[in-house]
C-alpha cells in the first residue's frame, strides 16, 4: 500500500483527523497517542531528575561485565558479604543477628500492633517482604502468593567471583543457615506470628510462610 493510500484510509477511521504532510495521524501507526500518560501517576512526578539519575546508575551497573557481569544490587550484597564475613571470623555472628533483630524493633512493634488489631497474619509477610527496600533491593527475584512468599537467594553470582580471589569463604548455604533464616524467624517472633522458613535448598529458592 502506497503511503498516499495509507493516509487516505486512516484519514477515514472514526473520530480521526485529516493528516497533513508527514503520514497518519498520531498514535494510528503504533505507539502511544497524544497525552498517553495524562492522568496516569508514574510514583516519580517531582523526582524526575532523581529517576533519571537512577536509571544512568543501573545502566553503568550492567554495563559493568569486568570481571563479572554485576548485577543492580552489587554494591548491597558486597556489604553484606562483609559483615557476615567479619562476624564469622570473629565468632560473633549470633551477636549479629541479634543486633539486627533489635535494630528493627521500632518497625515489628509497628506490624505486631497491626497484626493484634486486624488477626491478619500476612500483614508480616507483606511487612518483611513487600514494602520494604531491605528485601526487593537485595533479592531480585520474589514470588509471592496468600501466606506464602519465595525468593531466589541473591549471593550465587558475587561469591562465585570473590571466592575465586579469596575475598569470602561464605556459602549460600551457610548465609541462609546463620544469617537470614534466623533473622527471618526472629522477626516474625517480634511480630508475633508464626513463621515457616525453609532450610536451604539446592537451586536457591527459599520460601516463608504462616497460617
Amino acid at each position: 500500500m502506497s503511503v498516499q493510500a495509507l493516509r487516505k484510509e486512516t484519514d477515514t477511521m472514526p473520530g480521526a483527523r485529516p493528516s497533513t504532510a508527514g503520514g497518519p495521524p498520531p498514535g494510528v501507526m503504533g505507539g502511544p497517542p497524544p497525552n498517553a500518560w495524562t492522568g496516569v501517576e508514574t510514583g516519580v512526578e517531582g523526582r524526575e531528575e532523581e529517576f533519571g539519575k537512577s536509571m544512568a546508575v543501573v545502566l553503568k551497573t550492567l554495563k559493568n561485565t569486568k570481571p563479572y557481569a554485576h548485577e543492580i544490587n552489587d554494591a548491597l550484597i558486597k556489604a553484606r558479604l562483609q559483615a557476615m564475613q567479619f562476624a564469622k571470623d570473629h565468632g560473633l555472628m549470633d551477636e549479629y543477628v541479634a543486633h539486627d533483630i533489635k535494630t528493627m524493633k521500632p518497625l515489628t512493634n509497628l506490624m505486631k500492633g497491626l497484626v493484634e488489631k486486624t488477626g491478619q497474619a500476612e500483614i508480616a509477610l507483606i511487612g518483611i517482604f513487600d514494602r520494604t527496600a531491605c528485601h526487593y533491593q537485595l533479592c531480585l527475584e520474589t514470588e509471592s502468593g496468600p501466606g506464602m512468599r519465595r525468593w531466589r537467594s541473591p549471593f550465587a553470582r558475587v561469591l562465585a567471583a570473590t571466592h575465586r580471589i579469596g575475598q569470602f569463604d561464605l556459602t549460600e548455604e551457610w548465609i541462609h543457615e546463620n544469617w537470614t533464616r534466623p533473622r527471618l524467624l526472629g522477626y516474625a517472633e517480634a511480630i508475633g506470628v508464626e513463621m515457616r522458613v525453609s532450610h536451604w535448598q539446592p537451586d536457591g529458592w527459599l520460601s516463608a510462610e504462616v497460617d
